[in-house]
């Protein structure tokens, strides 16, 4: 299952109150009102990582990103996660000025990173800084109006980027920052943070998705073999699968190129969203897992006598993922993002529409012993009822014959590491 995560945002606008960006804060829960940080460091990263793991595009809407940055973040090669276009990164007012500081930050603009100094206040050692960030905040909560017309002053001599106010809580704080020449505001006065929880995916997920990606997209095995072979997880379960009994090899399979040119990239595809959906799941995800893959079987055998090949691979991965939002602890939207199906799969599963939206509703009605919605279904596709009943047999069969498999695939790399260690 996936890990827990949060975060909370709150809206940059501009003059005209229209949104600019969005500053991402942690938090440890989803109740949080404010950070609760024991190290700088973990918050910098947890926000990087989580702003990752919830999907710039969703969470951001097009907008920018802006987050605080504390010396030991800044140098780490974290910072380079995040794409430059989504990021305006924020050098907090604790970070000390040196000559490592200004070469990292020269750096990172070469990149394209844009940054912006937090929390300014006219300390004549930050003024090398000044000619490099894109934004300095001003928090005009914490000082008089009138100093914050002075900062604004004295320091444009050299700064050619643009102001921003936070913690602006009136109308008459946001009037006086805009009539000093500010071009941006935040604070309660426009909107409070707004907290985000989601389930990440987890690692070994990520490289799933990441190869079911490059299997859509490529027509050589050739791309493929790398990938695979740089995971030794992953490798070690397509050659147990290339040479388990259900394949029909009469001969070993001893490499990465051998599997997959005996697999081929259709069924790689359909193997690889069998193991993300179904891989370790957790003791009371068990019975579902087993309902997922009975669900595909189903599917795809409705689909034999009246689809072609590559439709009833589709039909399966449609019943795998129809339960693979509460399988995976991530929104099925947010998963189907990451990983780009068909127009047919994705219309049944999201919409409960298209040609492969009867198939799924039949069998999700076969589960529930729905006999009024088995016969609406059934007679949409032209599938006699005693076709059903044996389609039911020899799915259960099935998901019982691959559940024993995968049990002992799980434990095969035990028993490598315990013969290894002997």
């Amino acid at each position: 299952m996936g890990k827990e995560t949060f975060l909370a945002r709150q809206p940059i606008v501009d003059a005209a109150h229209g949104l600019f960006a969005y500053e991402l804060l942690f938090r440890q829960s989803l109740n949080s009102v404010s950070a609760q940080i024991g190290s700088q460091l973990q918050a910098g990263v947890e926000v990087i990582s989580n702003t990752l793991c919830l999907g710039p595009e969703w969470l951001l809407q097009g907008k920018l990103a802006f987050i605080n940055l504390d010396e030991a973040t800044l140098m780490s090669d974290f910072v380079c996660l995040l794409p430059p276009h989504h990021v305006v990164y924020e050098i907090l007012e604790t970070v000390p000025m040196s000559a490592v500081l200004v070469a990292r930050i020269r750096e990172l603009k070469q990149l394209g990173y844009r940054f912006a100094l937090d929390d300014f206040v006219c300390l004549e050692e930050y003024r090398p800084l000044l000619p490099m960030v894109d934004f300095v905040k001003l928090d005009v909560l914490e000082q008089h109006a009138e100093k914050t017309v002075e900062i604004i002053a004295h320091i444009r001599l050299n700064f050619r980027g643009q102001f921003i106010a936070e913690k602006v809580e009136s109308r008459e704080m946001f009037e006086l920052c805009r009539d000093a020449g500010i071009e941006y505001f935040q604070g309660y006065y426009f909107a409070r943070p707004e907290n985000f929880s989601s389930k990440t995916i987890q690692p070994g997920q990520l490289a799933v998705l990441d190869l079911m990606n490059q299997v859509r997209a490529c027509d050589d095995l050739g791309e493929i073999e790398e990938p695979l072979r740089r995971n030794a997880a992953l490798t070690l379960r397509l050659l147990r699968y290339a040479n388990s009994a259900a394949s029909g090899v009469r001969q070993p399979v001893h490499t990465v190129r051998q599997a997959l040119t005996l697999v081929g990239l259709r069924t790689l595809y359909r193997w690889l969203a069998l193991l993300l959906v179904v891989a370790n799941p957790s003791p009371t995800n068990l019975l579902l897992a087993r309902t997922a893959v009975t669900r595909g079987r189903v599917c795809e055998l409705l689909g034999q006598p009246r689809l072609d090949r590559d439709a009833q691979d589709e039909l399966f991965i449609t019943g795998l993922f129809s339960l693979a939002g509460p399988l995976m602890g991530t929104p099925l939207p947010d998963l189907l993002a990451r990983l780009p199906m068909p127009d047919a799969i994705v219309q049944a599963l999201l919409d409960r529409s298209g040609p492969y939206a009867p198939f799924l509703a039949l069998a999700e009605a076969s589960e529930r012993n729905d006999f009024e919605a088995i016969a609406r279904y059934a007679g949409e596709i032209a599938c006699p009822p005693e076709e059903i009943t044996v389609v039911e047999l020899q799915s259960l069969a099935w998901t019982e014959a691959l559940s024993t498999e995968m049990a002992e695939d799980a434990a095969a790399p035990a028993r490598t590491r315990s013969d290894t260690r002997a």
